[in-house]
């Protein structure tokens, strides 16, 4: 399953934490629906999951993983960083066998 690093949490929990936002509410990556020469996902933050979504909760940061993209990404390690400019970049990589 897909894990998230203390930095993907915490960035998360900045994106959800608005006032106005329901407790509920967060991050759901599923796949784009761009026209792109590949499989993509998208991420966007929501109001609570889908009815088949898998859901990851780490550090109070919830993550809705759409089935299919829940699949793509079941060995992957989800960061994030923040620039200068306070913008938030999420990246993907390998999970690193133990």
């Amino acid at each position: 399953m897909l894990t998230l690093t203390d930095a993907a949490a915490t960035a998360i929990n900045q994106l959800t934490s608005q006032p106005n936002m329901p407790e509920t509410t967060g991050l759901r990556i599923a796949p784009s629906t761009e026209d792109t020469n590949g499989p993509s996902l998208a991420a966007a933050l929501t109001t609570g999951p889908g009815p088949e979504d898998q859901v990851l909760e780490v550090h109070q940061a919830r993550v809705y993983l759409e089935p299919e993209a829940a699949a793509q990404l079941a060995d992957k390690v989800l960061d994030a960083e923040t620039a200068s400019g306070g913008q938030i970049a999420f990246h993907l990589r390998p999970q690193q066998n133990a």
